[in-house]
């Protein structure tokens, strides 16, 4: 008879990547187990915007591009199976996006933009301002350059994550909240379950999917996992003359349209510690840059304000791969592209748990980068960000 204490596969840290790779492995058949140190799905899956773009937004991302192209192309199957296993809807949609360059070198930094998309192979195209304001009637009518981006889309993480939950329970997975993992268990050298909330749980593969806290856990997990909490603030908004389809975007922050008419704007990026409390001059630089995008927002009804954390690693890209420990694999600091990659993390932890050959190259991204490495963090200064 098996354990209750006894699993396949141990996931350590119930957000949207670890709760997907639960629902992955589920589907062949591993007895799984997901653990967190709270309610699952409530930090960085839950603040998030829920844009997809592959596109990169720092010199560093753009290594991260084909993995993020991957990952978009693979969303629209994989939210159809998450939908179809929770009988749950996840508000994927493919609209499109538009990127508004302000100021007088705004067509130059456009063009710019566009050729640097166009050469990591993605969609880009110089787009007209009373083009865009037909698509978006909320557009600022002083936008500058505007360039067009049709292949990306948007889910609203928290009915993803409410739906991928139910989905990875449908399947057979078993989720624990409130049960934070303190340190690993080994048989010899070979990593053989973790220690979570005072019990023992055996498991043939553990997982390190616990975002910002991953670095946290004993046994050294750090030198594979350096992540560090950067707070993001967010707020919702409601006017009942604006109506967005797609995403509006700049170099100051962004918008995001709900189906029920809320309109997300973001975000910052803070080294602030795990503390999640939202700032005046955080809000204040979100607001700013919402108006500028659509003006009549400077009357909108203020819905919700929060922050979250998301995972940063020392060089801003995820960790992904095996580790020189038998039987640990890491799947963590995704960063601000948390939701984003969410599908193709679940494949690969599928892939390495099974003992299959990765069907994306991630060796740029392999836990074992840091062995030599000294984990460093950022600026404290406030400043705001697309994603």
């Amino acid at each position: 008879m098996t354990s209750s204490n006894t699993f396949d596969v141990a996931i350590v840290g119930g957000g949207l990547i670890g709760c997907s790779a639960a629902f992955e492995l589920s589907a062949g058949g591993a007895r799984v187990i997901v653990l967190d140190r709270q309610q699952p799905g409530r930090e960085s899956s839950w603040a998030a915007a829920g844009m997809l773009s592959p596109g990169p937004d720092s010199p560093t991302s753009t290594m991260l591009v084909p993995l993020a192209q991957e990952s978009l192309r693979l969303y629209p199957q994989f939210v159809a199976a998450i939908e179809e296993a929770s009988g749950k809807r996840t508000s994927f949609a493919q609209e499109g996006a538009l990127e508004v360059f302000h100021g007088t070198s705004g067509e130059a930094a456009r063009d710019d933009f566009i050729a640097e998309h166009r050469r990591l192979g993605l969609s880009a195209e110089p787009i007209r301002l009373e083009s865009a304001r037909s698509m978006e009637r909320s557009l600022n009518s002083a936008a500058g350059a505007i360039a067009w981006l049709r292949e990306e889309c948007t889910v609203d993480p928290r009915a993803l994550m409410d739906a991928v939950l139910s989905a990875a329970i449908n399947r057979g997975a078993q989720i624990r909240g409130d049960c934070g993992v303190t340190s690993l268990l080994f048989d010899g050298r070979r990593c053989a379950g973790v220690t979570a909330s005072g019990q023992s749980i055996s498991a043939g593969h553990v997982v390190i999917a616990a975002g910002c806290f991953s670095g946290q856990m004993e046994n050294g997990i750090a030198r594979y996992a350096p992540t560090r909490p950067v707070r993001g603030q967010m707020l919702s908004l409601r006017h009942p003359d604006v109506r967005l389809t797609r995403v509006l975007r700049s170099a100051n922050g962004y918008l995001v349209p709900r189906l029920d008419g809320r309109i997300l704007a973001g975000s910052t990026l803070e080294d602030a510690g795990f503390t999640k409390s939202v700032t005046a001059d955080g809000l204040q630089k979100i607001l700013s840059a919402a108006v500028e995008l659509a003006p009549a927002l400077a009357s909108a009804e203020l819905l919700e304000t929060w922050a979250g954390l998301r995972p940063g690693t020392p060089d801003d890209l995820p960790i992904l791969g095996s580790t020189d420990t038998e039987g640990l694999t890491v799947a963590t600091g995704h960063y601000r592209n948390g939701v984003l990659l969410a599908p193709v993390t679940a494949k690969l932890v599928r892939e390495w748990i099974t003992g299959g050959n990765a069907s994306v190259d991630i060796e740029v991204f392999s836990p074992l980068r840091f062995q030599n490495r000294e984990a460093h963090s950022g600026s404290a200064k406030i400043k705001s960000v697309r994603r």
